[in-house]
């Protein structure tokens, strides 16, 4: 099965970039996927509606470590509105190859992005 993988989802999940904590976040969320067990945290800082850090804490596959590592580079720098506008093509894009039975996985860390905006704008950026 890890002959599957791309070299590039390989390296994102042994050495993931976006992996840790951020010191008071303005935002949290976390989801899981009740079909494979994965689960997802993930902290974003922002200012003037634009993601200046964000980071990830993710329980699962290679495929859901890296898709989440993928999912906080293409969100990093972005403004909320561009942010919401990855998609999972966005993220299969960069890891270049993915078994089929675990594409799922690049739809966590969207749902997990997604959800910490939600959870930012409904709370006007106050934990």
């Amino acid at each position: 099965m890890i002959e599957e993988y791309s070299k590039e989802l390989l390296k994102r999940f042994k050495s993931p970039k976006f992996s840790g904590s951020i010191k008071n976040p303005d935002t949290v969320s976390e989801v899981g996927n009740p079909a494979c067990g994965d689960i997802m945290h993930m902290e974003l800082k922002i200012k003037d509606g634009v993601i200046k850090d964000i980071k990830f804490k993710t329980l699962g596959c290679p495929a859901a470590i890296a898709s989440s590592d993928v999912v906080c580079e293409l969100a990093k720098g972005k403004t909320l509105k561009q942010a919401k506008k990855i998609t999972p093509k966005d993220v299969l894009k960069k890891l270049k190859k993915v078994p089929q039975i675990k594409v799922h996985c690049s739809f966590l860390g969207i749902s997990a992005l997604k959800k910490a905006i939600e959870n930012y704008e409904k709370n006007a950026g106050k934990l």
